[in-house]
Protein backbone atom coordinates (compact mmCIF):
# COMPACT_ATOMS: atom_id res chain seq x y z
CA UNK A 1 0.00 0.00 0.00
CA UNK A 2 2.26 2.78 -1.26
CA UNK A 3 1.12 6.34 -0.74
CA UNK A 4 0.38 8.06 -4.06
CA UNK A 5 0.13 11.83 -4.33
CA UNK A 6 -0.51 14.05 -7.33
CA UNK A 7 1.26 17.42 -7.38
CA UNK A 8 -0.59 20.24 -9.17
CA UNK A 9 -0.11 23.97 -9.59
CA UNK A 10 0.19 26.84 -12.05
CA UNK A 11 3.30 27.13 -14.24
CA UNK A 12 6.40 28.66 -12.61
CA UNK A 13 5.29 28.12 -9.02
CA UNK A 14 8.19 25.76 -8.24
CA UNK A 15 6.14 22.60 -8.66
CA UNK A 16 8.56 20.74 -10.89
CA UNK A 17 11.55 22.04 -8.93
CA UNK A 18 10.01 20.55 -5.81
CA UNK A 19 9.10 17.31 -7.58
CA UNK A 20 12.62 16.86 -8.95
CA UNK A 21 14.19 17.76 -5.62
CA UNK A 22 12.13 15.46 -3.43
CA UNK A 23 12.46 12.47 -5.73
CA UNK A 24 16.21 12.94 -5.99
CA UNK A 25 16.51 13.66 -2.28
CA UNK A 26 14.56 10.54 -1.43
CA UNK A 27 16.87 8.46 -3.59
CA UNK A 28 19.99 9.98 -2.06
CA UNK A 29 18.93 9.81 1.57
CA UNK A 30 17.66 6.24 1.49
CA UNK A 31 19.67 4.71 -1.35
CA UNK A 32 16.59 4.08 -3.46
CA UNK A 33 17.13 4.49 -7.21
CA UNK A 34 14.92 7.17 -8.73
CA UNK A 35 12.50 5.24 -10.86
CA UNK A 36 10.81 6.99 -13.76
CA UNK A 37 7.68 4.92 -14.24
CA UNK A 38 6.28 7.51 -16.62
CA UNK A 39 7.84 10.84 -17.56
CA UNK A 40 5.99 12.51 -14.68
CA UNK A 41 6.01 9.85 -11.93
CA UNK A 42 8.70 9.27 -9.32
CA UNK A 43 9.10 6.85 -6.42
CA UNK A 44 10.89 7.78 -3.20
CA UNK A 45 11.47 6.15 0.16
CA UNK A 46 9.43 7.22 3.15
CA UNK A 47 11.97 8.58 5.66
CA UNK A 48 11.46 6.78 8.98
CA UNK A 49 14.33 6.62 11.43
CA UNK A 50 12.63 3.79 13.32
CA UNK A 51 13.27 1.36 10.46
CA UNK A 52 17.01 1.96 10.59
CA UNK A 53 17.10 1.59 14.37
CA UNK A 54 15.44 -1.82 13.96
CA UNK A 55 17.84 -2.67 11.16
CA UNK A 56 20.73 -1.88 13.51
CA UNK A 57 19.28 -4.31 16.05
CA UNK A 58 18.78 -7.18 13.59
CA UNK A 59 21.55 -6.60 11.01
CA UNK A 60 19.36 -8.08 8.26
CA UNK A 61 20.48 -8.91 4.74
CA UNK A 62 18.03 -6.31 3.45
CA UNK A 63 16.34 -3.17 4.77
CA UNK A 64 13.25 -2.05 2.86
CA UNK A 65 11.51 1.25 3.58
CA UNK A 66 7.94 2.06 2.63
CA UNK A 67 7.64 3.99 -0.62
CA UNK A 68 5.75 7.04 -1.75
CA UNK A 69 4.76 7.80 -5.32
CA UNK A 70 4.56 11.37 -6.59
CA UNK A 71 2.91 12.29 -9.88
CA UNK A 72 3.95 15.67 -11.28
CA UNK A 73 1.16 17.19 -13.35
CA UNK A 74 2.08 19.65 -16.10
CA UNK A 75 1.44 23.25 -15.10
CA UNK A 76 -2.29 23.92 -15.18
CA UNK A 77 -3.71 27.19 -16.47
CA UNK A 78 -7.17 28.72 -16.70
CA UNK A 79 -9.23 26.51 -18.99
CA UNK A 80 -7.11 23.39 -18.42
CA UNK A 81 -10.26 21.32 -17.87
CA UNK A 82 -11.43 22.46 -21.32
CA UNK A 83 -8.15 21.68 -23.02
CA UNK A 84 -6.21 24.91 -22.50
CA UNK A 85 -2.47 24.40 -22.14
CA UNK A 86 -1.18 20.90 -21.47
CA UNK A 87 -3.07 20.36 -18.23
CA UNK A 88 -6.16 18.59 -19.54
CA UNK A 89 -4.29 15.50 -20.72
CA UNK A 90 -2.71 15.07 -17.29
CA UNK A 91 -5.75 15.61 -15.06
CA UNK A 92 -6.76 12.00 -15.61
CA UNK A 93 -3.41 10.82 -14.25
CA UNK A 94 -4.24 11.95 -10.73
CA UNK A 95 -7.65 10.31 -10.49
CA UNK A 96 -5.94 7.21 -9.10
CA UNK A 97 -3.88 9.20 -6.59
CA UNK A 98 -4.69 9.03 -2.88
CA UNK A 99 -4.24 12.77 -2.36
CA UNK A 100 -3.71 16.01 -4.27
CA UNK A 101 -0.97 18.42 -3.26
CA UNK A 102 -1.20 21.91 -4.71
CA UNK A 103 1.99 23.96 -4.87
CA UNK A 104 1.21 27.67 -4.54
CA UNK A 105 3.81 30.32 -5.19
CA UNK A 106 4.35 32.62 -2.23
CA UNK A 107 7.80 33.93 -3.18
CA UNK A 108 8.48 37.18 -5.03
CA UNK A 109 11.16 37.01 -7.72
CA UNK A 110 11.33 39.38 -10.69
CA UNK A 111 13.47 36.85 -12.55
CA UNK A 112 10.72 34.22 -12.49
CA UNK A 113 7.67 35.28 -14.47
CA UNK A 114 4.20 34.58 -13.12
CA UNK A 115 1.60 33.32 -15.56
CA UNK A 116 -0.97 35.69 -14.01
CA UNK A 117 1.42 38.67 -13.87
CA UNK A 118 1.97 38.88 -10.11
CA UNK A 119 2.09 36.77 -6.95
CA UNK A 120 -1.33 36.26 -5.36
CA UNK A 121 -1.67 32.90 -3.53
CA UNK A 122 -5.45 33.12 -3.02
CA UNK A 123 -6.16 33.87 -6.68
CA UNK A 124 -3.82 31.08 -7.77
CA UNK A 125 -5.39 28.57 -5.38
CA UNK A 126 -8.83 29.48 -6.71
CA UNK A 127 -7.73 28.98 -10.32
CA UNK A 128 -6.56 25.42 -9.65
CA UNK A 129 -9.58 24.61 -7.49
CA UNK A 130 -11.94 25.75 -10.24
CA UNK A 131 -10.15 23.64 -12.86
CA UNK A 132 -10.50 20.55 -10.66
CA UNK A 133 -14.17 21.40 -10.08
CA UNK A 134 -14.79 21.87 -13.82
CA UNK A 135 -13.09 18.56 -14.57
CA UNK A 136 -15.33 16.78 -12.04
CA UNK A 137 -18.42 18.56 -13.34
CA UNK A 138 -17.72 17.36 -16.87
CA UNK A 139 -17.40 13.79 -15.62
CA UNK A 140 -20.61 13.97 -13.59
CA UNK A 141 -22.59 15.56 -16.41
CA UNK A 142 -21.48 12.80 -18.78
CA UNK A 143 -22.74 10.20 -16.31
CA UNK A 144 -26.15 11.78 -15.61
CA UNK A 145 -27.79 11.06 -19.03
CA UNK A 146 -26.57 7.46 -18.87
CA UNK A 147 -28.35 6.83 -15.59
CA UNK A 148 -31.40 9.10 -16.06
CA UNK A 149 -33.52 6.69 -18.14
CA UNK A 150 -32.78 3.83 -15.76
CA UNK A 151 -33.79 6.05 -12.86
CA UNK A 152 -37.10 6.93 -14.52
CA UNK A 153 -37.75 3.22 -15.01
CA UNK A 154 -36.65 2.52 -11.44
CA UNK A 155 -34.14 -0.08 -12.57
CA UNK A 156 -32.03 -1.43 -9.70
CA UNK A 157 -30.53 1.40 -7.62
CA UNK A 158 -30.55 3.87 -10.51
CA UNK A 159 -32.92 6.34 -8.74
CA UNK A 160 -30.49 6.57 -5.81
CA UNK A 161 -27.49 7.15 -8.05
CA UNK A 162 -29.33 9.69 -10.20
CA UNK A 163 -30.36 11.74 -7.16
CA UNK A 164 -26.79 11.56 -5.90
CA UNK A 165 -25.34 12.74 -9.22
CA UNK A 166 -27.75 15.67 -9.36
CA UNK A 167 -26.77 16.68 -5.82
CA UNK A 168 -23.08 16.51 -6.69
CA UNK A 169 -23.72 18.48 -9.88
CA UNK A 170 -25.43 21.25 -7.90
CA UNK A 171 -22.53 21.42 -5.46
CA UNK A 172 -19.96 21.67 -8.26
CA UNK A 173 -22.01 24.30 -10.11
CA UNK A 174 -21.84 26.33 -6.90
CA UNK A 175 -18.04 25.85 -6.95
CA UNK A 176 -18.12 23.69 -3.81
CA UNK A 177 -15.69 20.71 -3.77
CA UNK A 178 -17.21 17.26 -3.30
CA UNK A 179 -15.02 16.55 -0.26
CA UNK A 180 -17.08 19.09 1.74
CA UNK A 181 -20.32 17.16 1.12
CA UNK A 182 -21.80 14.47 3.37
CA UNK A 183 -22.81 11.06 2.02
CA UNK A 184 -24.54 7.98 3.35
CA UNK A 185 -22.72 4.64 3.36
CA UNK A 186 -24.75 3.59 0.32
CA UNK A 187 -23.91 6.80 -1.56
CA UNK A 188 -20.22 6.48 -0.76
CA UNK A 189 -20.03 3.28 -2.79
CA UNK A 190 -20.91 5.32 -5.86
CA UNK A 191 -18.90 8.43 -4.96
CA UNK A 192 -15.69 6.47 -4.41
CA UNK A 193 -16.15 4.79 -7.76
CA UNK A 194 -16.31 8.12 -9.58
CA UNK A 195 -12.76 9.05 -8.42
CA UNK A 196 -13.66 12.72 -8.40
CA UNK A 197 -10.68 15.04 -8.02
CA UNK A 198 -12.39 17.37 -5.56
CA UNK A 199 -13.31 14.44 -3.32
CA UNK A 200 -9.68 13.57 -2.65
CA UNK A 201 -7.80 14.67 0.47
CA UNK A 202 -6.15 17.98 -0.38
CA UNK A 203 -3.14 19.90 0.92
CA UNK A 204 -1.58 23.22 -0.03
CA UNK A 205 2.20 23.51 -0.26
CA UNK A 206 3.28 27.12 0.09
CA UNK A 207 6.54 27.60 -1.82
CA UNK A 208 8.21 30.31 0.27
CA UNK A 209 11.48 32.22 -0.03
CA UNK A 210 14.50 30.74 1.72
CA UNK A 211 14.52 33.53 4.32
CA UNK A 212 11.11 32.45 5.65
CA UNK A 213 11.67 28.71 5.91
CA UNK A 214 12.68 28.75 9.59
CA UNK A 215 9.61 30.84 10.47
CA UNK A 216 6.95 30.87 7.71
CA UNK A 217 4.65 32.95 9.90
CA UNK A 218 6.72 36.00 8.90
CA UNK A 219 5.72 35.54 5.25
CA UNK A 220 2.46 37.47 4.61
CA UNK A 221 1.72 35.42 1.49
CA UNK A 222 1.99 32.17 3.46
CA UNK A 223 -0.34 33.50 6.16
CA UNK A 224 -2.91 34.41 3.48
CA UNK A 225 -2.76 30.89 2.06
CA UNK A 226 -2.82 29.28 5.51
CA UNK A 227 -5.99 31.16 6.44
CA UNK A 228 -7.55 30.30 3.08
CA UNK A 229 -6.74 26.61 3.65
CA UNK A 230 -8.31 26.68 7.12
CA UNK A 231 -11.49 28.20 5.68
CA UNK A 232 -11.61 25.31 3.18
CA UNK A 233 -10.84 22.59 5.77
CA UNK A 234 -7.50 21.83 4.13
CA UNK A 235 -3.94 21.43 5.35
CA UNK A 236 -1.21 23.92 4.45
CA UNK A 237 2.54 23.55 4.91
CA UNK A 238 5.48 25.76 3.94
CA UNK A 239 8.42 24.45 1.92
CA UNK A 240 11.18 26.15 -0.05
CA UNK A 241 11.56 24.28 -3.33
CA UNK A 242 14.89 26.03 -3.87
CA UNK A 243 16.26 24.77 -0.55
CA UNK A 244 15.01 21.27 -1.32
CA UNK A 245 16.76 21.43 -4.70
CA UNK A 246 20.05 22.39 -3.05
CA UNK A 247 19.66 19.76 -0.33
CA UNK A 248 19.17 17.05 -2.94
CA UNK A 249 22.75 17.62 -4.14
CA UNK A 250 24.37 17.19 -0.70
CA UNK A 251 25.56 14.20 1.29
CA UNK A 252 24.18 13.58 4.79
CA UNK A 253 26.88 15.54 6.64
CA UNK A 254 26.65 18.55 4.33
CA UNK A 255 22.87 18.36 4.51
CA UNK A 256 22.89 18.60 8.31
CA UNK A 257 25.13 21.68 8.22
CA UNK A 258 23.00 23.27 5.49
CA UNK A 259 19.81 22.77 7.49
CA UNK A 260 21.47 24.17 10.61
CA UNK A 261 22.44 27.32 8.70
CA UNK A 262 18.78 27.85 7.82
CA UNK A 263 17.57 27.10 11.32
CA UNK A 264 15.55 24.00 10.43
CA UNK A 265 15.90 20.45 11.72
CA UNK A 266 14.78 18.34 8.77
CA UNK A 267 14.30 18.47 4.99
CA UNK A 268 10.95 19.57 3.65
CA UNK A 269 10.49 16.10 2.13
CA UNK A 270 10.21 14.57 5.60
CA UNK A 271 7.56 17.09 6.60
CA UNK A 272 5.72 16.71 3.31
CA UNK A 273 5.42 12.92 3.58
CA UNK A 274 4.54 13.02 7.28
CA UNK A 275 1.77 15.57 6.72
CA UNK A 276 0.47 13.64 3.70
CA UNK A 277 0.38 10.46 5.80
CA UNK A 278 -1.61 12.31 8.44
CA UNK A 279 -3.92 13.76 5.78
CA UNK A 280 -4.74 10.26 4.54
CA UNK A 281 -4.87 8.57 7.93
CA UNK A 282 -1.88 6.38 7.07
CA UNK A 283 0.54 4.80 9.53
CA UNK A 284 3.47 2.34 9.49
CA UNK A 285 4.06 -1.10 10.95
CA UNK A 286 7.27 -3.14 10.75
CA UNK A 287 8.35 -6.71 10.13
CA UNK A 288 11.82 -7.73 11.29
CA UNK A 289 14.21 -10.64 11.06
CA UNK A 290 17.65 -11.75 9.88
CA UNK A 291 16.62 -11.69 6.21
CA UNK A 292 14.79 -8.36 6.07
CA UNK A 293 13.57 -5.42 8.12
CA UNK A 294 10.72 -3.73 6.34
CA UNK A 295 8.28 -0.85 6.81
CA UNK A 296 4.70 -1.27 5.62
CA UNK A 297 2.09 1.43 5.06
CA UNK A 298 -1.44 0.79 6.30
CA UNK A 299 -4.63 2.75 6.92
CA UNK A 300 -5.30 3.58 10.57
CA UNK A 301 -8.10 1.42 11.90
CA UNK A 302 -7.17 -1.64 9.83
CA UNK A 303 -7.38 -4.98 11.62
CA UNK A 304 -4.46 -7.38 11.92
CA UNK A 305 -5.67 -9.76 9.14
CA UNK A 306 -6.05 -6.81 6.74
CA UNK A 307 -2.53 -5.62 7.52
CA UNK A 308 -1.27 -9.16 6.98
CA UNK A 309 -2.95 -9.09 3.58
CA UNK A 310 -0.81 -6.10 2.59
CA UNK A 311 2.16 -8.47 2.60
CA UNK A 312 0.35 -11.32 0.85
CA UNK A 313 -3.29 -12.30 0.39
CA UNK A 314 -2.50 -15.76 1.82
CA UNK A 315 -1.49 -14.11 5.11
CA UNK A 316 -4.96 -12.59 5.42
CA UNK A 317 -6.82 -15.66 4.20
CA UNK A 318 -5.09 -18.01 6.64
CA UNK A 319 -4.54 -15.55 9.49
CA UNK A 320 -4.25 -17.13 12.94
CA UNK A 321 -2.70 -14.41 15.12
CA UNK A 322 -0.13 -11.64 15.16
CA UNK A 323 2.81 -11.63 17.54
CA UNK A 324 2.94 -7.96 18.44
CA UNK A 325 5.26 -5.56 20.26
CA UNK A 326 5.43 -1.79 20.03
CA UNK A 327 8.54 -0.21 18.52
CA UNK A 328 9.22 1.72 21.73
CA UNK A 329 8.99 -1.39 23.92
CA UNK A 330 11.21 -3.40 21.59
CA UNK A 331 13.92 -0.76 21.40
CA UNK A 332 13.77 -0.13 25.14
CA UNK A 333 14.15 -3.87 25.79
CA UNK A 334 17.08 -4.19 23.39
CA UNK A 335 15.92 -7.41 21.74
CA UNK A 336 12.79 -9.43 21.00
CA UNK A 337 13.89 -12.08 23.52
CA UNK A 338 14.17 -9.52 26.33
CA UNK A 339 10.85 -7.96 25.30
CA UNK A 340 9.22 -11.40 25.60
CA UNK A 341 10.84 -11.99 28.99
CA UNK A 342 9.43 -8.66 30.16
CA UNK A 343 5.94 -9.66 29.00
CA UNK A 344 5.81 -6.91 26.37
CA UNK A 345 5.09 -9.18 23.41
CA UNK A 346 1.40 -9.90 22.87
CA UNK A 347 -0.54 -12.46 20.84
CA UNK A 348 -3.25 -10.50 19.04
CA UNK A 349 -6.21 -11.98 17.19
CA UNK A 350 -8.44 -11.06 14.26
CA UNK A 351 -10.10 -8.12 16.02
CA UNK A 352 -6.85 -6.30 16.86
CA UNK A 353 -6.48 -2.82 15.37
CA UNK A 354 -2.85 -2.41 14.33
CA UNK A 355 -1.11 0.67 15.77
CA UNK A 356 1.54 2.90 14.24
CA UNK A 357 4.96 1.53 15.14
CA UNK A 358 3.83 -2.04 15.84
CA UNK A 359 6.43 -4.71 15.08
CA UNK A 360 4.49 -7.73 13.86
CA UNK A 361 5.07 -11.39 13.12
CA UNK A 362 2.03 -12.91 11.43
CA UNK A 363 1.13 -16.54 12.06
CA UNK A 364 -1.03 -18.07 9.34
CA UNK A 365 -2.06 -21.40 7.84
CA UNK A 366 -3.30 -21.88 4.28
Amino acid sequence: MALTAGIVGLPNVGKSTLFNAITKAGALAANYPFATIEPNVGMVNVPDERLYVLSGMYNPKKTTPATCEFTDIAGLVKGASKGEGLGNQFLGNIRNCDAILEVVRCFEDSNVTHVEGNVDPIRDANIINLELIFSDLEQVQKRIPKIEKKAQSKIDDAPIEYALLKRIEESLLNEVPVRTMEFSTEELKYVNGYQLLTNKPFMYIANVKEEYISDPSKDPNYIKLLNYAKENNSKCIAISAQIEAELSELDDEEKALFLEDYGVTEPGLNKLIRETYDLLGYATYFTTGPDECRAWTFKRGMLAPQCAGIIHTDFERGFIRAETVSYDDLVKSGSMLKAKEAGLVRQEGKDYKVQDGDVLLFKFNV
